[in-house]
């Protein structure tokens, strides 16, 4: 219960006084809640939901409660994962912290292989994608249909090459002092359903809240409508993890109702999930794109003007060179991410790195390297994810 004081009155006091004093207008009544101008914790969200998982873990007696409170300390303030994930289970990394971690070159190698991918895909992918969305959601009343459509289709690969390359960044860390850290994306584009899509991005988020809210609620045991409103309530509360904004709930909100819509409808059935399987993915990826506007979008209105004139008014995107240039750098790495990301769906492995994988990791991370350096953008961008 501290845990959840604490993350309500650094993050979502001032939207519920806000809210509240709005509805209260509505009913022509008048009170003003006191202001504390408090700045929000980096990464609060995170660490507060890594202690309230210990919490239930040992109030269920799946843990047994740490004694030793540097120990405990450790668990919540785990420099790689603490200011944006993956969001740790007590379980598994309280044991660790009692191993002895020598170093290792073929597992300090292979953390840095995971790291040098990690920034490729925020410095090269997601910030460059980041200069065109950013121009067009920050003044969307100044953007045409082709523009909001562009920026929407851009903004998906932002926050995945954000959010995905700073969990690759904080596991190859990990893995370089001997730690282990839970994976937490797998190919989320590849779904071919928005519950597949949930089970593939934010794994370390999505089982938590499966875990400690869903199932709690009653999951899938009390009949259908009982099932539907454990998904909505779960899907809101997460919209609301995300930010205290109405725009957060709305997309956790309308992410919950696809997946009621889908259960409604077997979608996800084991004996369909290989018919047309490319085409199912491609909608699921449109689905997925068109709700990540109102996730992007300053306010509920701007999230409805982009959609009206990416429906009402299509065009084509009207390009500066310069941004031509720009959205062309950041197509280009986009299809190194997907290449990649197909490679390892299919499980593609290259003969050289199995013939000589020390050596090909080496010139993987030079490779890497040297690209970020000629093609990242290098400003200075924070992690998305650092606001929550």
């Amino acid at each position: 219960m501290l845990n959840l004081l604490v993350l309500f009155l650094f993050k979502y006091y001032g939207f519920a006084s806000e809210l509240a004093e709005s509805l209260l207008s509505a009913a022509g009544l008048r009170h003003s809640f006191p202001r504390f101008g408090l700045l929000l914790p980096v990464g609060i969200s995170f660490y507060v939901f890594q202690a309230l998982g210990y919490t239930a873990d040992v109030y269920r007696g799946q843990v047994r409660a740490e004694r030793d409170f540097l120990t405990y300390a450790l668990f919540v303030s785990f420099f790689p994962q603490l200011v944006a994930g993956p969001i740790e289970r007590s379980a598994r990394m309280l044991p660790q912290f009692a191993e002895a971690h020598r170093p290792d070159y073929g597992r300090m190698l292979s953390g840095a292989r995971l790291m040098a991918w990690g920034y490729f895909t925020k410095l090269v992918v997601a910030d460059r994608c980041g200069l065109y969305v950013d121009a067009v959601f920050n003044h969307v009343s100044m953007h045409n249909g082709g523009d909001c459509l562009l920026a929407s289709l851009l903004f998906p690969f932002q926050i995945y090459g954000d959010f995905a390359g700073y969990s690759l960044i904080a596991i190859g860390t990990a893995r370089v002092l001997g730690f282990r850290l839970c994976e937490n994306f797998r190919r989320p584009y590849f779904a071919s359903s928005v519950g597949e899509f949930w089970h593939r991005w934010h794994v370390s988020l999505s089982t938590w809240f499966r875990d400690y809210v869903y199932i709690p609620l009653g999951g899938n045991r009390a009949g259908r409508t009982r099932q539907y409103a454990n998904l909505m309530v779960t899907f809101l509360l997460s919209g609301l993890w995300h930010g205290a904004s109405l725009t957060f709930v709305a997309w956790g909100g309308l992410h919950g109702l696809l997946l009621c819509i889908e259960k409604a409808l077997g979608v996800g059935d084991g004996r369909r999930r290989q018919r047309w399987l490319l085409p199912r993915r491609l909608l699921t990826f449109v689905l997925v794109a068109l709700l990540w506007v109102p996730f992007r979008a300053a306010t509920l209105g701007d999230a409805w003007l982009v959609v009206e004139r990416m429906v009402g008014s299509p065009s084509l995107p009207d390009l500066s060179f310069a941004m031509f240039t720009e959205v062309t750098a950041a197509m280009a790495a986009i299809g190194v991410l997907m290449l990649r990301e197909v490679a390892d769906e299919r499980g593609w492995r290259p003969t050289l790195v199995s013939l000589h994988p020390v050596a090909f990791t080496h010139a993987y991370i030079v490779v890497l390297a040297c690209t970020i350096l000629l093609l990242g953008v290098l400003g200075g961008d924070q992690f998305i994810y650092f606001q929550f």
